[in-house]
Protein backbone atom coordinates (compact mmCIF):
# COMPACT_ATOMS: atom_id res chain seq x y z
CA UNK A 1 0.00 0.00 0.00
CA UNK A 2 1.82 3.20 -0.67
CA UNK A 3 1.60 5.97 1.76
CA UNK A 4 -0.91 8.52 -0.48
CA UNK A 5 -3.71 5.21 0.14
CA UNK A 6 -2.05 4.87 3.42
CA UNK A 7 -3.10 8.32 4.61
CA UNK A 8 -6.15 8.25 2.75
CA UNK A 9 -7.63 5.11 4.67
CA UNK A 10 -6.21 6.40 7.79
CA UNK A 11 -8.12 9.65 7.26
CA UNK A 12 -11.50 8.00 6.22
CA UNK A 13 -11.61 5.42 8.79
CA UNK A 14 -10.68 8.04 11.41
CA UNK A 15 -13.52 10.33 10.36
CA UNK A 16 -15.85 7.57 10.17
CA UNK A 17 -15.14 6.77 13.54
CA UNK A 18 -15.36 9.69 14.91
CA UNK A 19 -19.04 9.55 13.60
CA UNK A 20 -19.24 6.12 15.04
CA UNK A 21 -18.11 7.65 18.81
CA UNK A 22 -20.78 10.22 18.40
CA UNK A 23 -23.45 7.61 18.17
CA UNK A 24 -23.68 7.37 14.01
CA UNK A 25 -24.91 4.03 13.71
CA UNK A 26 -24.93 3.92 9.26
CA UNK A 27 -21.07 5.23 9.93
CA UNK A 28 -20.39 2.15 12.16
CA UNK A 29 -22.19 0.08 9.52
CA UNK A 30 -19.68 1.76 7.15
CA UNK A 31 -16.93 1.51 8.60
CA UNK A 32 -17.41 -2.06 9.62
CA UNK A 33 -17.88 -3.15 6.01
CA UNK A 34 -14.80 -1.41 5.21
CA UNK A 35 -12.52 -2.67 7.19
CA UNK A 36 -13.70 -6.37 7.63
CA UNK A 37 -11.59 -7.05 3.98
CA UNK A 38 -8.39 -5.57 5.71
CA UNK A 39 -8.91 -7.45 8.62
CA UNK A 40 -9.28 -10.55 6.72
CA UNK A 41 -6.42 -9.93 4.57
CA UNK A 42 -4.16 -9.46 7.79
CA UNK A 43 -5.25 -12.78 9.65
CA UNK A 44 -4.90 -14.63 6.39
CA UNK A 45 -0.85 -13.41 5.97
CA UNK A 46 -0.35 -13.96 9.66
CA UNK A 47 -2.44 -17.52 10.11
CA UNK A 48 -1.58 -18.92 6.31
CA UNK A 49 -1.96 -22.57 8.14
CA UNK A 50 -5.79 -21.70 8.58
CA UNK A 51 -8.96 -22.88 7.24
CA UNK A 52 -10.99 -20.26 5.16
CA UNK A 53 -13.80 -21.00 8.42
CA UNK A 54 -10.88 -20.32 11.04
CA UNK A 55 -9.64 -17.53 9.58
CA UNK A 56 -13.51 -16.08 9.49
CA UNK A 57 -13.82 -17.07 13.05
CA UNK A 58 -11.02 -14.94 13.86
CA UNK A 59 -12.45 -11.97 11.54
CA UNK A 60 -15.78 -12.06 13.79
CA UNK A 61 -13.61 -12.21 16.88
CA UNK A 62 -11.33 -9.05 16.26
CA UNK A 63 -14.97 -7.45 14.93
CA UNK A 64 -16.17 -8.27 18.22
CA UNK A 65 -12.67 -6.61 19.87
CA UNK A 66 -13.00 -3.60 18.17
CA UNK A 67 -16.71 -3.33 18.68
CA UNK A 68 -15.82 -3.47 22.26
CA UNK A 69 -12.70 -0.83 22.57
CA UNK A 70 -14.53 1.25 20.31
CA UNK A 71 -14.73 3.96 22.66
CA UNK A 72 -10.73 3.71 23.37
CA UNK A 73 -9.99 4.84 20.14
CA UNK A 74 -8.64 8.64 20.24
CA UNK A 75 -9.16 10.65 16.82
CA UNK A 76 -6.53 12.57 17.32
CA UNK A 77 -4.20 9.64 16.33
CA UNK A 78 -4.23 7.46 12.73
CA UNK A 79 -6.47 4.56 13.04
CA UNK A 80 -4.81 1.73 11.36
CA UNK A 81 -1.67 1.24 13.88
CA UNK A 82 -5.33 1.20 16.61
CA UNK A 83 -6.79 -1.31 14.67
CA UNK A 84 -3.50 -3.51 13.21
CA UNK A 85 -3.03 -3.40 17.57
CA UNK A 86 -6.21 -4.86 17.98
CA UNK A 87 -5.94 -7.46 15.47
CA UNK A 88 -2.42 -8.62 16.70
CA UNK A 89 -3.15 -8.69 20.23
CA UNK A 90 -6.86 -10.94 18.93
CA UNK A 91 -4.09 -12.78 17.52
CA UNK A 92 -2.12 -13.69 20.45
CA UNK A 93 -5.19 -14.12 22.81
CA UNK A 94 -6.34 -16.63 20.34
CA UNK A 95 -2.74 -18.63 19.82
CA UNK A 96 -2.76 -18.70 23.92
CA UNK A 97 -6.06 -20.23 24.29
CA UNK A 98 -4.92 -22.45 21.77
CA UNK A 99 -2.07 -23.39 23.67
CA UNK A 100 -3.65 -23.89 27.18
CA UNK A 101 -6.30 -26.11 25.33
CA UNK A 102 -3.13 -28.13 23.74
CA UNK A 103 -1.71 -27.74 27.11
CA UNK A 104 -4.53 -29.35 28.92
CA UNK A 105 -5.18 -32.12 26.31
CA UNK A 106 -1.42 -33.32 26.51
CA UNK A 107 -1.87 -33.45 30.33
CA UNK A 108 -4.49 -35.65 29.49
CA UNK A 109 -2.47 -38.53 27.91
CA UNK A 110 -2.15 -41.55 29.83
CA UNK A 111 1.02 -42.37 32.45
CA UNK A 112 0.63 -45.84 33.08
CA UNK A 113 -1.17 -48.77 31.22
CA UNK A 114 -2.65 -49.73 34.67
CA UNK A 115 -5.88 -48.03 34.81
CA UNK A 116 -5.71 -47.79 39.18
CA UNK A 117 -2.42 -45.71 38.55
CA UNK A 118 -3.93 -43.33 36.65
CA UNK A 119 -6.91 -42.27 38.76
CA UNK A 120 -6.80 -38.69 40.13
CA UNK A 121 -7.73 -39.02 44.05
CA UNK A 122 -8.15 -34.75 43.70
CA UNK A 123 -10.58 -34.84 40.71
CA UNK A 124 -14.10 -34.18 41.55
CA UNK A 125 -16.40 -36.44 39.17
CA UNK A 126 -19.80 -35.11 40.46
CA UNK A 127 -20.91 -32.82 37.86
CA UNK A 128 -24.29 -32.40 38.95
CA UNK A 129 -23.05 -31.60 42.45
CA UNK A 130 -20.95 -29.03 40.81
CA UNK A 131 -23.48 -27.82 38.59
CA UNK A 132 -25.13 -26.99 41.33
CA UNK A 133 -22.46 -25.69 43.83
CA UNK A 134 -21.99 -22.61 40.78
CA UNK A 135 -26.00 -22.33 40.45
CA UNK A 136 -25.79 -21.05 44.15
CA UNK A 137 -23.04 -18.67 44.24
CA UNK A 138 -23.92 -15.15 44.02
CA UNK A 139 -24.73 -13.93 40.35
CA UNK A 140 -21.28 -11.88 40.00
CA UNK A 141 -19.33 -14.76 41.53
CA UNK A 142 -21.49 -17.09 39.06
CA UNK A 143 -20.74 -14.86 35.84
CA UNK A 144 -17.35 -14.81 36.55
CA UNK A 145 -16.48 -18.23 36.87
CA UNK A 146 -18.85 -19.36 34.02
CA UNK A 147 -16.58 -16.92 31.97
CA UNK A 148 -13.43 -17.08 33.28
CA UNK A 149 -13.61 -21.29 34.13
CA UNK A 150 -16.02 -22.80 32.34
CA UNK A 151 -15.79 -20.48 28.74
CA UNK A 152 -11.85 -19.86 28.82
CA UNK A 153 -12.47 -15.80 28.35
CA UNK A 154 -9.24 -13.83 29.28
CA UNK A 155 -9.92 -11.75 32.24
CA UNK A 156 -9.73 -8.52 29.59
CA UNK A 157 -12.97 -10.16 27.29
CA UNK A 158 -14.66 -11.12 31.01
CA UNK A 159 -14.26 -7.54 31.77
CA UNK A 160 -15.56 -5.98 28.34
CA UNK A 161 -18.41 -8.09 28.40
CA UNK A 162 -19.24 -8.17 31.92
CA UNK A 163 -18.27 -4.71 32.49
CA UNK A 164 -16.79 -5.72 36.10
CA UNK A 165 -12.95 -4.38 36.58
CA UNK A 166 -10.58 -6.93 35.88
CA UNK A 167 -9.46 -6.83 39.74
CA UNK A 168 -13.32 -7.22 40.65
CA UNK A 169 -13.44 -10.76 38.59
CA UNK A 170 -9.93 -12.08 40.38
CA UNK A 171 -11.59 -11.59 43.66
CA UNK A 172 -14.86 -13.04 42.80
CA UNK A 173 -13.31 -15.62 40.91
CA UNK A 174 -11.34 -16.47 43.88
CA UNK A 175 -14.38 -16.44 46.18
CA UNK A 176 -16.11 -18.49 43.76
CA UNK A 177 -13.68 -21.02 43.76
CA UNK A 178 -13.40 -20.86 47.59
CA UNK A 179 -17.03 -21.40 48.36
CA UNK A 180 -17.49 -23.64 45.52
CA UNK A 181 -14.40 -26.14 47.63
CA UNK A 182 -16.22 -25.56 50.51
CA UNK A 183 -19.39 -26.79 49.11
CA UNK A 184 -18.01 -29.78 47.63
CA UNK A 185 -16.35 -31.21 50.43
CA UNK A 186 -19.54 -31.16 52.43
Amino acid sequence: MNIDKHSELNRRFADLMRSVQDGDGSAYILLLREVTPLIRRVVRSRRKFLQATDIEDLVQDILLALHAVRTTYDPGRPFLPWLIAIIRNRLAETARRFMRREAHVENLAVTFSEEAANSASEVYRDPEALRQAITNLPPGQRQAVEMLKLREMSLKEAAAKSGASVGALKVSVHRAMASLKKALKG
